[in-house]
């Protein structure tokens, strides 16, 4: 059995002294920065310089408490130091952020000072400087599956324990390419709130099983009673997910959500991701040999899968280009199409003895349409793609898409195929129109949660 780290070392608290102190500052520096992160209005300069040096001091006191991190906050108080020097234009943190290197670490229990002007995805576009003080969580078994076929050096599944404005928002990722930096480096890390993932799941999820009078299985139902066990679960889904954009037979860029494409593209990309989890936590399952642990939470993976797209991600968001939706919707209509899921006499139920082999299937469909893509041309595969999704989500009655290629302007650049694809292409069906409006409330609710405010 693999032995894990874990830390040791006092925890900083939401209520250190130095860390509010730091965390306040921050709050009023953002008040005078730009979207671009710079402070324009010299008469703000003086302020800036005084809540700069409050936040450099902080770091400074709080610096003995992450020793592994000694080397990225000695350059974060310098490139704070720089950028006061510079008259406060934008921002150039690219020294600390190279030297910040979380996953050369990734300890159950080791905490992290992350200060850096960003943006936060799902959250603030600004590029505002933010403090977050995370957690790493690194289970024994999550260990074992990333040392072994599931290897992938980037990923660092992290918790909150506190944050300034812009991540009291929907975001729950840390992401490095979110900070201003001069030039764009090689990222070598990205990482996931798992305790905000598994709050929120465990809330949607509680509602939904409600609104919708679906029995949850034994094991399904202890998600919604612990917290610890659910953010391990989203854990060992993130690591597989996270891994698979860079794996398979992908006729384009993995990173392809930089690219202009029709929003449909990236929701096969994400659904592939996520039922390529799905696939690989039955095959875990179902693995007398593997580590019990690793097989318990892989069977709640199934579930985490299944309930979150098709809960919290169809309804979750604006109706314009909403990719994670149009996921959800899928997976959704794909079960009850292929009589695994029901809704029958208001009620919700779900065959589970043969709903795994039916995710399985639409995940391999996914898979055969990139095999097949690789050999043709780029308008040929987004046809192809459409086709796909449309067999199963009927598309808006005014779409040009759903007429057919006859429709489509295929002599012009691949930009006005685009342009043709509407912002609502796939709308909700009557019934994610009902669940949206019970759900709305309680969706809402999760912004800003964390595991501990879940409790």
């Amino acid at each position: 059995m693999t032995t894990i780290a874990t830390s040791t070392r006092p925890l900083v608290t939401a209520d250190n002294a130095d860390w509010k102190s730091l965390k306040a500052a921050a709050t009023a520096l953002q008040a005078h920065q730009q979207q671009d992160g710079s402070i324009a209005d010299p008469a703000a300069h003086a302020e800036a310089a005084r809540l700069v040096a409050t936040i450099q001091d902080a770091i400074t006191r709080l610096a003995p408490s992450f020793p592994h991190d000694a080397d990225y906050l000695e350059l974060l108080v310098a490139d704070f130091a720089r950028w006061v020097e510079g008259g406060f234009g934008i921002p150039d943190f690219l020294d600390s952020l190279q030297a910040f290197q979380p996953q050369k670490q990734r300890i159950d229990g080791l905490q992290h000072l992350v200060v850096f002007p960003m943006y936060t995805q799902n959250g603030s576009t600004n590029r505002l400087v933010e403090a977050v003080l995370i957690e790493v969580i690194w289970p024994e078994f999550i260990a074992g599956l990333e040392g072994g076929e599931y290897s992938n050096k980037l990923f660092v599944p992290i918790r909150f324990v506190d944050f300034t404005a812009g991540y009291d928002t929907n975001s729950a990722v840390l992401f490095p390419e979110t900070v201003a930096v001069r030039q764009t480096p090689t990222f070598t890390w990205g990482a996931i709130f798992a305790d905000r993932e598994a709050a929120r799941f465990r809330r949607v999820l509680k509602a939904a099983a409600e609104t919708t009078s679906l029995e949850l299985p034994e094991d399904a139902a202890e998600l919604l009673e612990d917290q610890e066990l659910t953010q391990r679960t989203f854990v060992m889904w993130d690591l597989i997910h996270d891994r698979t954009h860079m794996r398979g037979d992908l006729p384009f860029d993995p990173f392809m959500i930089k690219q202009r494409m029709p929003f449909f593209l990236y929701s096969l990309e994400e659904l592939r991701c996520d039922l390529t989890a799905f696939r690989e936590a039955v095959r875990i399952e179902k693995d007398e040999e593997a580590d019990p642990d690793a097989r318990r939470h892989a069977k709640l993976v199934q579930y985490a899968v299944i309930f979150d797209r098709i809960f919290r991600f169809a309804i979750t968001g604006s109706r314009v280009r909403n990719y994670d939706g149009l996921g959800g919707q899928l997976l959704f209509a794909w079960m009850h199409q292929h009589h695994v899921l029901h809704w029958t006499d208001s009620k919700l139920s779900i065959d589970w003895a043969e709903a795994a082999d039916v995710v399985i299937e639409l995940g391999a469909r996914i898979e055969e349409l990139y095999w097949r893509s690789i050999d043709r041309p780029k308008t040929a595969h987004w046809l192809a793609a459409y086709q796909l999704i449309s067999e199963t989500v009927t598309p808006h009655p005014a779409s040009v898409w759903a007429k057919g290629p006859e429709a489509l302007p295929l002599a012009g650049p691949p930009r006005a195929l685009t342009d043709q694809v509407l912002d609502d292409e796939f709308p909700l069906s009557m019934f994610y129109e009902a669940l949206e409006k019970k759900m709305r409330p309680v969706i809402e609710s999760t912004t800003g949660i964390t595991g501990a405010t879940a409790a």
